[in-house]
């Protein structure tokens, strides 16, 4: 089967699937934890290349989902493989202003389903999915449900907990507590 794992091992396989495209923030995870192996942050710009090489390697989309956090709206992909299970999240983060994403269904026909009840509860746009009208909520409808107020927001670095990256982009800072930022002359 192309793109199976083989002998070569889940780790490699990995950095070689994301060693060509620019990862902001790659995490090996503890699936009795998280039932996750990696988390890996991704540019909207990077999305559809990961995606893509995610396909090629055999993976399936799971489901797709968003966090409404103080930073913005945190699209969250789940891929897994069925040859040798290893559940990948894939992270991108959209403004509140513009909460817009491209849609992966030109790789993943069953990703349309998953952008408009995401586009239902968020208010979250897919540019370029085939058939963007609601899924689940009436289409006169205008509140996103799962929209949460600014006061009821959480930073993103209070959801994840502390890890120690394999990559991170030294501008990528989504993680690291406003305090932290501070001491160090970043924020």
């Amino acid at each position: 089967m192309a793109g199976s794992v083989g002998s070569v091992g889940r780790d490699e396989m990995i950095d070689s699937l994301f060693g060509t495209i620019k990862v902001q923030y790659l995490v090996k995870c503890d699936p009795a934890k998280t039932g996750l192996a990696w988390s890996v942050f991704l540019a909207q710009s990077d999305l559809l290349p990961a995606v893509k090489l995610l396909y090629r390697a055999n993976y399936f989309l799971e489901d797709l989902t968003a966090i409404d956090a103080k930073e913005g709206y945190l699209a969250v992909y789940h891929f897994d493989h069925i040859d040798s299970p290893g559940r990948v999240a894939l992270r991108v983060l959209t403004s509140h202003e513009a909460p817009e994403l491209p849609s992966i269904a030109s790789v993943y026909q069953g990703a349309e389903w998953h952008e408009r009840e995401t586009t239902d509860f968020y208010g979250i746009t897919f540019t370029g999915n085939p058939n963007p009208v609601p899924l689940l909520l009436a289409p006169d409808m205008t509140e996103h449900p799962l929209q949460k107020t600014e006061a009821q927001r959480a930073f993103l670095w209070d959801l994840f907990p502390p890890a120690e990256p394999l990559r991170a982009a030294a501008d990528f800072t989504l993680l690291t507590p406003a305090a932290k930022l501070a001491e160090t002359g970043e924020a």
